[in-house]
């Protein structure tokens, strides 16, 4: 068989690819030669969305697992799909809406723009999937399902095989419902002020950017004051002064408007004076300002600013909390684009009616509550920003800012600087975490809304008890522990988005609010037929275009942010009902993921088989996110007569973290050092990529992606193409040669590498089981380049250039059995190139995807091959490492001596005597009492060597040279020590930066002890 002098990635990746699919082999439960079963649910990537590095690290991980199982005959399922992403399809669709000049989104309407995403996805949504087979990803292609699909608009193209997905999660949320899992309530949510819809806490990214902190003065309520008094840690008095006002911090002036309290720290003594009085909020109209009380709570921390925070219930997640605690009305300043309100009552009968809410003078419900904009009037309709430079400067100019005295250097008229002393506004310039939308860039607002929410509490206690009693592992174990800390203080989880993309909520009110929660019109009919009489005509409004409700939210009708309070009596003749026009979180419906795509609520037999299903690998940072609701939705949602066991989406998690560049930066465009996957198979091919993926996927370690391994695991692959060149040179195939079986060899050098290859398949699997990919990888790196390329083909060329045709025979049945090994074994990782040669080297029953995985173990190592062998090895790396240390000549060759030499080893050399002699380069061994002077000793395991070198070599110029080097080395040790034994470089210093340090450190120290080493060898010489 002619091969290739090079492997061909490029041209044979797609030809493999289009065979292994066309044969079938990655279907559910191809090669199955055993009952248990085997199954992976891919992490569904955004339809919209590329191949990233994230993506590629992750979907190695479960390839390899899944091709490994799927050889050893496990009955196995690789379930791809992809999500709908709720925002991210939206806003794909409205830009190219934009870029063809089309109708906008407002302009088409709710069904036809929706009729405009899926003609997008039948066009473009199935990019990510086909990268994924670049990857070489061995799913079931025909099995991909997507989160949407059976949903309104849905032509099923490229889902013949897709469960009807849209009605599982519409019975789930019904079910869920009625249980009183589900409701619907006003909360705290972050706010996208560009979508306009609530997002989770996964779609916000915290930037630190420039900020400011004002300081305010709130006046005490009547002209009232204290006595303000500051003390050190021993209990000196540093400040003591009458005030009239407390001194708030804010980085947000606009929000002071809906200031409900002012809080301070139970301890604080310096406020112990006016707890429970009121102060007045130092904006808007004079006549009209609100008196807020002073309360305590823990949250303030009175070692920071003032030690006195303002509550804003409604803008501020901690203030909310707080809030809540204290029964403190939240008012809701801005609309949904951010914008100050504008709708509702005139300030001044608003201010009034807050004022008795504060007074206790009237009650308050959250509708009532919700309804009031205490925006004055010189403010509504203003930009947020905008409204934050006008509160500043009409609070500043009415004196109530803090003031502080700053000294400035100035010149006069001849040049002459002087100092001279001013009081300015107290105003701290300071950078701030501020949140921001992943997607639309604009500065995230929280936001008190109505939402639907998953009452999480009452659902969250299976999900930790499986992980406690182990029914349920999380890798690594730091995993748990974060898995508990949410679990343990989780808060209701906001489903709702105020979308079209989605899952549309399936809930209908009538005109007084009442809701009728069912999976279609006609069964929401017929509950409120049983509400408002058999006889009564209903109607269904469709969700048209949304509309604004007091200014904050959209909604279906006037009154349906008042449920409870019904405005309008319905005519008993007719009812007319509107769904809800919110849609679901994409959490929600991927949270049903594992029994979704396997065709639940239907009893499948794919459900029956391959659920609960086995290892998930994901991300760390959606363990919250996305595992934990899958463990609560479906331990939720699922039998209850069932066992937990048969209740789990999975036995067991293996979470990573980012993958970040080689040194350990986040990869991001606009920090220039993103990396296109893609593009690094266009260049080295994905086997290159996917190895280096698995190396360096150590168990809880830093994924530090490095372009120089990418190239060296491709040299890696042509190492292992050579050595199968090697064996057609050496005629152990032919075009009818069969599969060559485990020979019983007579050789020592043929006893020891099978009984090599029997160790690394032994390691192999330890590691795959324990999830070491990075050991699996490393171990199979050091097997086929270290002991069958570099030493087994050396140590073969003396038996294939043997007169005896047995043992040449033998030697060609080994090679033939071991580089099959390497194919089998390096498969999973490493599937083109793996694949290729299997259909290049012998006979074949079976593509390689499809062989069995080996099951032989330790009973093949030789004990005296194996003994008699790296005795050989190692002798002859330690005489080559010592002829480099030495700088003798390359091609050298020198006679050697030996003091010491135990039978063993003796045995050991005689044995191989010409094959030492050839590969270290040794012309004649002899036993000497003791070493002629000038001699460089090597060590043997039972041996004592020595090589004669004074007159290779001159030894004095060698010394100046390495002592040379050794000193320019002193001077970078020194250098990066001082650096790491800085305390405010390892406090300062970027952790990446820290991390390389060492990373030098420890490279230069290494460096320096071969060098000393050497020295120590020449001061042998002479």
């Amino acid at each position: 068989m002619a091969m290739d002098k090079t492997f061909n990635a490029a041209e044979a990746e797609a030809r493999l690819s289009e065979a292994w699919e066309k044969a079938g082999c990655f279907r559910a439960g191809a090669n199955a030669k055993r009952s248990e079963t085997y199954s992976v649910m891919i992490p569904p990537p955004n339809v919209t969305g590329v191949l990233h590095m994230g993506h590629a690290f992750n979907n190695t991980l479960q390839d390899i697992l899944i091709r490994w199982k799927r050889m050893q005959g496990y009955d196995t399922l690789w379930q791809p799909g992809t999500d709908h992403a709720g925002i991210a399809t939206q806003m794909v669709v409205e830009r190219e809406l934009a870029k063809t000049q089309q109708p906008s989104r407002g302009e088409l309407g709710r069904e036809k723009f929706l009729e405009k995403i899926w003609e997008w996805k039948e066009q473009s949504g199935g990019t990510i999937i086909n990268q994924l087979k670049r990857l070489g990803a061995s799913c079931d292609y025909d099995r991909t399902a997507f989160t949407m699909a059976g949903a309104q608009g849905d032509t099923r193209t490229g889902h013949e095989n897709s469960p009807n997905f849209h009605d599982a999660v519409i019975k789930v949320f019904v079910e869920m419902y009625n249980k009183g899992l589900i409701y619907r309530g006003k909360r705290l949510v972050n706010w996208d002020p560009h979508f306009e819809t609530a997002i989770s806490d996964l779609e916000v990214e915290n930037i630190e950017v420039a900020g400011h902190m004002w300081h305010f003065k709130y006046p005490l309520a009547g002209g009232a004051t204290y006595t303000y008094v500051e003390k050190d840690e021993d209990g000196n008095v540093t400040l003591e002064e009458e005030r009239d006002y407390i001194s708030i911090a804010t980085t947000r002036p606009e929000t002071m408007l809906g200031d409900g309290a002012v809080a301070v720290h139970p301890s604080d003594e310096r406020y112990a004076p006016i707890v429970g009085m009121l102060c007045e909020i130092p904006v808007g109209p004079k006549a009209q300002r609100r008196l807020i009380p002073i309360i305590t709570d823990e949250y303030p921390d009175k070692d920071f600013g003032s030690g006195a925070v303002k509550i804003t219930g409604a803008h501020d997640f901690n203030d909310y909390q707080v809030a809540k605690r204290g029964g403190i009305p939240m008012y809701n300043l801005m609309d949904t684009k951010a914008n100050m309100r504008s709708d509702g009552a005139p300030y001044v009968q608003e201010a009034t009616t807050a004022q008795a809410i504060a007074n206790g003078e009237a009650e308050f419900t959250e509708a009532s509550i919700a309804a009031m904009n205490l925006v004055p009037e010189e403010y509504r309709g203003l930009d947020r920003f905008e409204a934050r430079k006008r509160v500043v400067a009409d609070i500043t100019a009415e004196g109530l800012a803090v003031m502080q005295t700053v000294t400035k250097t100035v010149k006069d008229e001849d040049g002459n600087e002087n100092d001279i002393s001013e009081t300015v506004p107290y105003v701290e310039n300071k950078p701030i975490m501020q949140p921001f939308g992943d997607r639309s860039k604009v500065v995230i607002e929280p936001m008190l809304t109505d939402q639907w929410f998953v009452d999480a509490a009452k659902i969250v206690g299976p999900a930790l008890d499986a992980v406690k009693d182990g029914t349920v592992k999380i890798l690594p174990e730091s995993g748990e522990k974060t898995y508990y800390h949410w679990l343990e203080n989780i808060e209701p989880w906001c489903i709702s988005r105020q979308l079209w993309w989605g899952h549309q909520i399936p809930v209908w009110f009538d005109t007084d609010g009442n809701q009728y929660c069912a999976e279609s019109f006609e069964s929401a009919a017929e509950l409120a037929r049983q509400k408002h009489g058999a006889d009564v005509e209903i109607r269904e409004r469709s969700t048209g275009d949304e509309f604004t409700v007091e200014g904050q939210r959209k909604a279906p009708n006037p009154s349906k942010s008042q449920i409870g309070n019904p405005q309008v009596k319905m005519k008993t003749t007719s009812v007319t009902l509107e769904r809800d026009p919110d849609v679901l979180d994409t959490w929600f419906s991927s949270g049903l993921w594992p029994i979704g795509t396997l065709g639940w609520p239907e009893q499948t037999e794919e459900l029956a088989k391959y659920f609960p299903t086995s290892t998930l690998v994901t991300g760390q940072d959606i363990l919250f996110f996305w595992v934990a609701r899958m463990m609560m939705m479906q331990l939720a949602v699922l039998d209850q007569d069932l066992p937990v066991e048969k209740r789990i989406p999975f036995d067991t998690v293996y979470l990573h973290g980012l993958v970040r560049d080689a040194k350990g930066k986040k990869m991001s465009k606009s920090t220039g050092n993103a990396v296109d996957p893609l593009e690094i198979i266009d260049e080295y091919g994905a086997d290159a990529l996917r190895f280096t993926n698995a190396a360096m996927a150590s168990l809880g370690g830093v994924l530090k992606l490095d372009m120089q391994r990418i190239a060296g695991y491709r040299n890696f692959g042509t190492k292992l193409w050579n050595a199968v060149n090697f064996a057609h040179f050496n005629n152990v195939y032919d075009a009818e040669t069969p599969a060559y079986a485990c020979p019983d060899a007579k050789a020592a050098v043929n006893q020891w590498i099978i009984g090599e290859t029997a160790k690394v398949r032994v390691e192999v699997d330890a590691a795959l089981e324990a999830y070491r990919f990075n050991d699996a990888a490393l171990g199979l790196y050091a097997f086929v380049w270290g002991k069958v390329c570099d030493w087994y083909i050396e140590l073969s060329k003396p038996l294939f250039g043997s007169e005896d045709e047995a043992v040449i025979a033998e030697t060609r049945q080994t090679l033939g059995w071991v580089l099959d090994q390497c194919m089998i074994l390096l498969h999973p990782i490493m599937p083109f190139i793996t694949e290729e040669l299997w259909g290049n080297t012998a006979k074949r029953d079976t593509m390689l995807v499809h062989e069995d995985w080996p099951t032989y173990g330790t009973e093949l190592v030789n004990a005296d091959a194996d003994a008699e062998m790296n005795w050989v090895i190692t002798a002859i790396e330690n005489i080559r490492s010592t002829r480099a240390q030495m700088h003798v000549p390359a091609g050298a060759k020198i006679p050697m001596v030996v003091t010491e030499f135990s039978d063993q080893a003796r045995a050991a050399w005689e044995k191989n005597e010409a094959m030492i002699q050839k590969l270290a380069r040794i012309t004649t061994l002899e036993q000497v009492e003791s070493f002629p002077k000038g001699c460089a000793s090597v060590a043997a395991p039972g041996a004592s060597f020595g090589l004669p070198l004074a007159d290779v070599i001159d030894v004095d110029a060698e010394k100046a040279r390495l002592e040379k080097t050794l000193g320019k080395l002193a001077k970078e040790l020194g250098g990066l020590r001082g650096r790491l034994n800085n305390p405010k470089f390892a406090a300062s210093a970027p952790e990446e930066v820290v991390a390389e340090a060492r990373e030098n450190l420890a490279l230069r120290e290494e460096e320096e002890a071969k060098i000393k080493e050497a020295l120590a060898r020449l001061a042998e010489i002479g």
